[in-house]
């Protein structure tokens, strides 16, 4: 992508109402823009960085049989009404809307109701199961406070996989191989080395559920942990008799805070039964269809890994997440010459700053927008026939022949 050719703007100063450090460096970076509290629009560096997440967990995610489906988010409310869940008093989050013929639609904060329904379509046999189905979509929940940048949001993108089992046993084997594919997930990411399946509450999904939460000065969950990390417990659990089965104390615990990234839910027969998702078994018996849900924050992520590798220049991607791998300067007639060159052959990974600025401009916005690598070629590097490239994450300088680059 050529700089001058997009309308995206860097900012030497954040808006006065955008406070979370991921969002005022997102929005002077040019990633986000804000539309109100809560409701964040993707720029084109922005969206780039939600789709290589998204590749990430796509790519994991179908290796474990998974298939993705893009579902309604306007809900019907009859279905949330055999759950209970479309009461005010028992999902508090819920954004309803009137049609002008009369009766009300809501806007799905998340979606166990609808596609469980659906699945009556599909699902009769034993043969039919398991399922696993998961999509990106964006869901819509009425925060009191959407606060922390594209942390905490009103309307954000999620990742949902839901599952369907015909025994209990099916369901936690699945179930155990879910938690191992978030972990790889966010290995890949960069942050696995500070992210942490806890112990949950299950809000109005369960009773008890697992998270990952990834260990953050600004996250909103205070975390509880041994030394090991081998227990770490979201603080809404502390002082419940789980704790007993653990063997653990809670003098035993150190104190932390933690950003949710995913979560992992057994729901057993929870939405199943009262919306009557059954199948026939191999005696010709009809039981009723055990499930599970899975869930990551997309945009949420990266708001967090915006937050875990910014520095005081500016933001500082992770390769496998960053929008591009190069961010490009030419100096002088035969740099930029040579510049040019080089992206012609390289600019589905090369962001290109063709700016007619100063090279210090550049540079201030490199680090800004924190691709992981500054390749700077100019009359002097051009020399010995190199380029300068520059580590972004660590601000190691190295100075490497074009055709080692080229590799």
């Amino acid at each position: 992508m050529r700089f001058s050719k997009t309308f995206i703007k860097t900012l030497r100063e954040a808006p006065k109402d955008e406070t979370a450090k991921n969002g005022a460096l997102l929005t002077r970076a040019g990633y986000i823009h804000k539309e109100m509290a809560g409701v964040y629009d993707f720029l084109p560096l922005g969206l780039k960085v939600i789709e290589n997440i998204k590749a990430i967990i796509r790519d994991e995610l179908n290796k474990l049989g998974c298939e993705e489906v893009l579902m309604s988010a306007l809900q019907n409310p009859e279905l949330w009404e055999k759950t209970g869940r479309f009461s005010d008093s028992e999902v508090d989050v819920w954004f309803k809307t009137e049609l002008s013929a009369g009766g009300i639609l809501g806007l799905a904060p998340t979606h166990e109701e609808p596609l469980t329904n659906m699945l009556r379509t599909y699902i009769s046999s034993y043969k039919d199961l398991p399922l696993y189905i998961y999509q990106f979509q964006t869901k819509f929940r009425n925060e009191l406070r959407a606060k922390s940048g594209i942390l905490r949001g009103r309307e954000f993108l999620m990742k949902d996989l839901y599952s369907f089992h015909t025994s209990e046993e099916d369901l936690d084997k699945f179930y155990s191989e879910v938690e191992k594919a978030y972990g790889r997930i966010f290995d890949r990411l960069g942050i696995g080395d500070a992210t942490f399946e806890t112990f949950a509450s299950g809000g109005i999904f369960s009773k008890y559920s697992h998270e990952f939460q990834t260990l953050l000065p600004v996250g909103e969950d205070t975390i509880y942990y041994n030394g090991d990390k081998s227990v770490v417990l979201n603080k809404e659990v502390l002082n419940d008799e789980v704790l007993a089965d653990l063997k653990v104390s809670r003098d035993e615990l150190s104190e932390t805070t933690g950003a949710e990234v995913g979560n992992i839910f057994k729901l057993k027969f929870k939405y199943s039964e009262p919306l009557e998702l059954k199948y026939i078994d191999d005696n010709n018996t009809q039981k009723t269809v055990y499930m599970g849900c899975y869930g990551i924050g997309v945009s949420r992520l990266m708001g967090v890994i915006a937050e875990k590798f910014a520095d005081e220049k500016g933001l500082a991607w992770p390769e496998s997440v960053a929008p591009f791998k190069y961010y490009l300067v030419g100096i002088g007639e035969e740099g930029i010459k040579k510049a040019e060159e080089f992206y012609e052959d390289h600019s589905e990974e090369t962001l290109f700053d063709d700016r007619d600025l100063r090279p210090g401009e550049k540079f201030a916005d490199s680090e800004l927008i924190g691709i992981p690598y500054r390749v700077v070629i100019s009359s002097k590097t051009l020399e010995n026939g190199s380029a300068e490239v520059t580590n972004r994450k660590t601000g190691e300088t190295k100075i490497v022949k074009l055709e080692e680059l080229e590799k």
